[in-house]
């Protein structure tokens, strides 16, 4: 990758949906040149998708909620990101160190869906404590990092 690749990204990163006129302008470079890096950077997986980035206070869902969870035994590692991935308002899981296992991200509606995703989760096998921090507000919040030249 190189700086003309970067500068594609950041554009990308901007506007998906910016096309590859309007960033061969910006960038100083032809409109199939950039059609061809743009190939090569999805060809190496660099970019893997391209999303719709949805404001969820106006969709509806606007709790968010970060759901710690300890697990009994790693033996339920498996079966308890099963029963995670089945659950859409679930959009972020990660395994993590230190006193819980996992973390969850959870963008749901109200207090009352909160608690019966918490119930579902408390009671997934394995599971043996479970901490919840309510998002008051978002001071930042970026989709992706553009990587390093």
């Amino acid at each position: 990758m190189d700086s003309l690749d970067y500068q594609i990204l950041c554009c990308l990163k901007e506007n998906a949906r910016e096309n590859a006129t309007n960033i061969g302008a910006k960038i100083s470079l032809s409109t199939s040149a950039v059609i061809e890096r743009i190939k090569k950077l999805e060809a190496s997986g660099l970019i893997q998708q391209y999303t719709t980035i949805i404001d969820q206070s106006i969709s509806g869902r606007e709790l968010t909620a970060f759901i710690s969870v300890r697990l009994e035994h790693p033996k339920f590692n498996e079966s308890f990101c099963e029963a995670v991935d089945n659950h859409n308002e679930i959009v972020e899981c990660h395994y993590i160190a230190g006193d819980f296992d996992f973390i969850l991200k959870v963008v749901t509606t109200s207090g009352k869906t909160l608690e019966e995703i918490l119930n579902h989760i408390k009671s997934t096998n394995g599971v043996s404590l479970t901490r919840t921090s309510v998002v008051l507000s978002t001071s930042k919040q970026e989709v992706c990092l553009l990587p390093k030249l």
